[in-house]
């Protein structure tokens, strides 16, 4: 009786949280689809990255976790696909972009990335490079890369670094979930695998095969659990994660949309 005693009296002095940590990763592009001869799609862009400590909350705010963009379907005998771009993830004020979509290629058209929180890659034929989308707003990603003569895809922008010519964009790491994950990557050229879930990362992209998923995106929020308590409510349209490591209560959103009550 005396410890549950204690428990309650230390849940009754609890504070709601004023300020917390978070990072806002958005759904990635999905690679462009491959064509006939070679020709080969781009890498999809990275979901947008936004990140930042101490950040004051009021007494509820909307969370929403964008999803990945679907891969380019494969052209079989001819030209592929453009690959869709992903959808914007958010925590109260803040808005990150989805990636850009991964271009396609053909024997005659060379399609150029899509611009999103990093641009997808272009796609290639065997002739003339094309161009790779830009990152936009800026600050969240970086552009995707260009292709180049040769059935040579550009890869997908990543958080870290610009997406190249057969080469993908790098990743940001964070620990906010309480583990170092690399979020936010660029889609590969080759392998036309999906982005892991929750990651932000661009689809892959290779050869004739349709282009890779974009991953889905994800919302961290960590404050300190000294003295503060849990959220009070939080909407039944969202799947969520609550855990406590070093120090810090961690909410990991990982889909859907609601509100949170602090």
């Amino acid at each position: 009786m005396a410890i549950l005693g204690i428990i309650a009296s230390s849940m009754k002095g609890a504070t709601p949280p004023t300020s917390l940590d978070y990072i806002v990763v958005a759904g990635a592009g999905g690679a462009g689809g491959g064509g006939s001869g070679g020709w080969t799609g781009g890498g999809g862009g990275a979901g947008g990255l936004r990140t930042a400590a101490a950040f004051g909350i009021g007494a509820s705010f909307t969370v929403t976790i964008g999803a990945g963009g679907a891969g380019g379907a494969s052209g079989g005998g001819g030209a592929g696909s453009v690959g869709v771009v992903g959808s914007n993830s958010v925590f109260s004020s803040i808005t990150s972009s989805g990636g850009g979509a991964g271009g396609f290629g053909s024997n005659s058209i060379v399609s150029a990335g899509g611009a999103g929180g990093s641009g997808g890659g272009a796609g290639a034929s065997g002739g003339a490079g094309g161009s790779g989308g830009g990152a936009s707003p800026a600050g969240q990603g970086n552009a995707g890369g260009n292709s180049a003569a040769g059935n040579v895809s550009g890869g997908g922008g990543g958080k870290g670094s610009a997406g190249g010519s057969g080469t993908a964009g790098s990743g940001e790491s964070s620990s906010y979930s309480g583990a170092a994950v690399t979020y936010s990557a660029g889609g590969a050229t080759t392998g036309a695998a999906a982005g892991a879930a929750n990651t932000g990362n661009g689809g892959q992209s290779s050869g004739t095969l349709a282009g890779g998923n974009g991953g889905s995106g994800v919302v961290i929020l960590r404050y300190s659990t000294a003295g503060k308590k849990d959220f009070t409510t939080i909407g039944g349209g969202l799947t969520f994660t609550k855990t406590y490591s070093g120090g810090f209560t961690i909410y990991r959103f990982t889909a859907g949309t609601g509100t949170v009550t602090v």
